[in-house]
């Protein structure tokens, strides 16, 4: 087969592969959050077999304490954050507002300084703050609390809750159990000519993986652990929800610390006003974080395995999140952990070959 079409037969098997995905997202959710859960406790399940355990036997001794676990924490945790999920969409105008008059306040006192007016041109004149003149904050609070509100009312959403703790367990029972042969039969496909260098590189798109949802999903939980019990001992108020909240979304690079932080002084502004002190501690919770998420978690839980630059990583989740939706967000990271693999080897194998050189074989020194 020449180059010519086996570049058409994988591009044509790749628009292929594109296209159901997006035809089928509403439904995938579900499947690909089994295969997920399936892919994280593999390494799990073939240690129990090295100790004798059948591969039956193993999985359904995981699941089964997954499970349990999963359903303590639903327990403890999902009513308490439920609770106070709606309650903050609903005081959401409120502290828009309150903030509006925060920084009102703050704006008018800096204005009484003589140096600050000349600065901003204001001379021997009384002004009034910008912040005074504008509703954006308190809009803009209103704007999110609604919506909120109506993630929370949605019928699609409970649904798709329904769906993901339903199906999913089922979905990862089986793959799970049928893992490795499914690997063996996968490997039985592979063309004979290119089997080495497609292992390869399925080798080095499993070890980025493995870094990313085995260890910066622990990352994750640990932050959200951290941040939830640091913002409860502060005494804020919705303190267990932003910060469990923001520490799963940290495995976006610098979004989660961001968001969660931006919230928490905003609420703990609300809260505490004009205690500067608790407004610190509020931001002392998150320095701490960031502290043991750079010097201590990362380096030991994922170290360099990754391989993907924040950038990517971020264009990847916003990219498949606006053309997949949720389930783009779930499948991003794998694709982009595959991409950048590939791009390295097509990098390599440019470097290599005439088209860089130039007609020898191998790159001038």
């Amino acid at each position: 087969m020449t180059f010519q079409k086996q570049a058409l037969f994988w591009t044509t098997g790749l628009v292929i592969f594109v296209l159901l995905v997006y035809v089928l997202r509403p439904v995938l959710l579900p499947f690909v959050a089994g295969m997920a859960l399936a892919y994280a406790l593999d390494p799990l399940a073939d240690r129990m077999e090295r100790f004798g355990m059948s591969r039956l036997v193993a999985t359904s001794l995981i699941l089964v304490l997954f499970a349990l676990v999963f359903i303590l924490v639903l327990v403890a945790l999902v009513p308490v954050m439920a609770h106070q999920l709606g309650q903050f969409a609903e005081r959401m105008p409120e502290y828009g507002t309150k903030l509006q008059e925060i920084g009102r306040d703050i704006s008018q006192s800096w204005l009484q300084i003589g140096w600050v007016r000349d600065l901003l041109g204001m001379g021997g004149t009384e002004g009034s703050s910008p912040i005074a003149n504008s509703d954006l904050v308190g809009k803009a609070a209103s704007w999110f609390g609604q919506l909120l509100q109506s993630l929370l009312s949605g019928g699609l959403a409970l649904v798709n809750l329904v769906a993901l703790l339903t199906v999913t367990p089922v979905v990862a029972f089986y793959l799970l159990n049928d893992w490795d042969r499914m690997i063996a039969r996968i490997d039985d496909w592979l063309p004979r000519e290119h089997a080495e260098t497609i292992r390869s590189l399925a080798s080095q798109i499993d070890d980025a993986l493995a870094g990313f949802v085995r260890g910066q999903g622990l990352v994750c939980l640990t932050l959200g652990i951290f941040y939830a019990a640091g913002l409860s001992l502060v005494g804020l108020n919705f303190g267990l929800m932003i910060g469990f909240g923001a520490g799963m979304i940290s495995f976006i690079p610098y979004v989660g610390s961001i968001v969660g932080f931006l919230i928490s002084i905003g609420v703990g502004a609300v809260q505490f006003w004009p205690d500067y002190i608790m407004i610190g501690a509020v931001a002392v919770v998150f320095f701490i974080g960031q502290f043991l998420e750079g010097n201590i978690l990362q380096p030991n839980l994922v170290g360099g395995h990754i391989g993907l630059h924040p950038v990517w990583l971020m264009f990847a989740l916003f990219a498949f999140g606006y053309l997949f939706g949720f389930v783009g967000m779930l499948i991003a990271v794998p694709l982009a952990a595959s991409v950048g693999v590939l791009a390295r080897f097509a990098l390599k194998q440019y470097l290599d070959s005439r088209l860089y050189t130039g007609g020898g074989d191998t790159p001038p020194s």
